[in-house]
């Protein structure tokens, strides 16, 4: 019989003794491990970099602006008005001007939002920046995954069969399953509208649309050139007329697990798209600037952890997915 989570989230008295109880988590904590020792091996065959970020930031990368999807989480540090970062990928666009070649990290990312079955208040991002355009990237992102599933199946194999993974969809994409691509134009077209929500001037894709398409066509879909003010401002534009993203969002599992997207190259592109997404340039000053002394071609993507474990072994409620649960407006000890 497979081990099962104890959903220590519902009531987080004690917790701590429940999750020592139960190998559930004692396979969530092993998976763990095993995804940031392998982060770190693909990585490092690639001659990347990884970088030891601050979790406080001045430059939140989806700032309360024209398709922001996430809300910021503000924190008083001390008299000062900073944010807990929801990503550092603006860092890892840094560290490759710096460093020359990749960058990545696993850390820590803060959203506004209440957690849920599927989306985490405070959750974990493998995320990287590369050399190259969004196509460079959609594939890195491809081969990271296969290399993923690989390396779970030799390493935590029988710990992912007795949380209830099926070991057969790893090695079937660490041995080349497919992966599909489809515009968001053609994806709306397919749906017919189903799980396409009509916005001021923008389209997204619904968590019910994205159940949709994979039940079209399979997991592992990649849905790209998103409207572009349905995105973040960074994202470069993916036509003359700016209206759509070079941005790319894979589904799989519980829906969208990845979202890649290349840059904008020079300043006047990322003024541009700041002005498109009414955002106040204050806070990319310098986002602009390095753009200007360091002009460079570079996509990245971010990784949900947690989205990613929930596939690994066919569960249905990310909260299971935390060792230390979190909530926003709650103390939890420890």
């Amino acid at each position: 019989m497979a081990h099962t989570p104890s959903r220590v989230w519902e009531n987080t008295a004690g917790f701590h003794l429940e999750v020592l109880r139960n190998p559930w988590y004692r396979t969530v904590a092993r998976l763990q491990n095993s995804i940031s020792d392998l982060t770190a091996d693909f990585w490092r065959a690639r001659g990347g970099q990884t970088l030891h970020l601050p979790v406080t930031t001045g430059s939140i990368s989806s700032p309360m602006g024209r398709g922001s999807d996430s809300t910021p989480v503000s924190v008083d540090l001390m008299g000062a008005e900073t944010y807990l970062a929801d990503s550092m990928q603006f860092m890892l666009e840094f560290g490759c001007r710096l460093s020359g070649t990749d960058s990545y990290y696993v850390m820590p990312s803060f959203r506004g939002e209440d957690a849920d079955a599927t989306h985490l208040c405070q959750f974990f991002h493998s995320e990287a920046e590369i050399s190259g355009g969004l196509d460079d990237m959609i594939q890195v992102v491809e081969e990271y995954l296969r290399f993923l599933a690989a390396g779970l199946v030799e390493r935590d194999g029988e710990a992912i069969r007795g949380c209830g993974g099926d070991l057969a969809k790893l090695t079937a994409l660490a041995a080349g399953q497919p992966f599909r691509r489809i515009t968001f134009d053609e994806a709306a077209e397919l749906l017919g509208g189903a799980g396409i929500e009509e916005l001021d001037g923008w389209r997204n894709l619904t968590r019910d649309g994205e159940r949709l398409l994979m039940d079209k066509l399979g997991e592992f879909v990649w849905v790209t050139h998103w409207d572009h003010l349905a995105v973040p401002f960074y994202q470069a534009f993916g036509d003359a007329e700016g209206r759509t993203a070079l941005n790319a969002d894979l589904l799989f599992g519980m829906g969208e697990v990845v979202g890649a997207g290349e840059r904008h190259v020079t300043r006047e592109d990322a003024q541009r798209a700041l002005d498109l997404h009414e955002v106040g340039a204050d806070a990319y000053a310098w986002y602009l600037e390095m753009r200007e002394l360091a002009p460079q071609r570079t996509a990245g993507f971010g990784m949900g952890v947690e989205r990613f474990l929930m596939w690994v072994l066919d569960h249905d409620d990310i909260r299971d997915l935390q060792l230390l649960p979190r909530r926003n407006g709650h103390n939890i000890v420890p």
